[in-house]
């Protein structure tokens, strides 16, 4: 059953089950842009989408910046920009590495870097709402 947005989110079991609906759309290749304020939830989304894939405990990575789950059925690469200065440290990163390996590359701050992400990249906006969270879809998020 596909995800339907907007969703409510109403607790962590939510979010971690649309993560996991999330995991049975997205196909290798795909990039997830995940936006949101601080505390918005979008860490605990990668949290269901990888342990629905079998990859293992997820962290947030604001410090490393990526985080690689590599022992489920698909890997997944789950970036931070926050903390990226410039496009060009992205690049250093091995960013076009990353798009070609056939995973599934998660993108927190999308916005900062938008320009880098590919065509087809999926965006999805996690915000708070009356106690719990809401997930739509679409690229303005004005």
């Amino acid at each position: 059953m596909p995800l339907l947005l907007p969703l409510s989110l109403p607790d962590l079991e939510s979010t971690h089950a649309a993560g996991a609906v999330l995991a049975k759309e997205l196909g290798p290749g795909s990039v997830l842009a995940l936006v949101g304020d601080l505390g918005a939830g979008k860490t605990s989304l990668v949290q269901g989408l990888v342990g629905a894939l079998g990859g293992g405990v997820v962290t947030s990575p604001t410090f490393s910046l990526v985080q690689e789950y590599k022992g489920g059925d698909r890997e997944v690469f789950h970036f931070d920009f926050y903390r990226i200065e410039n496009e060009h440290e992205l690049i250093e990163l091995g960013w076009d590495d990353y798009l070609e390996r056939g995973g599934i590359v998660v993108v927190e701050w999308p916005t900062l870097y938008p320009d880098l992400l590919p065509e087809g990249t999926r965006w999805l906006k996690m915000s708070h709402h009356e106690g719990g969270r809401v997930l739509s879809e679409g690229r303005d998020f004005s």
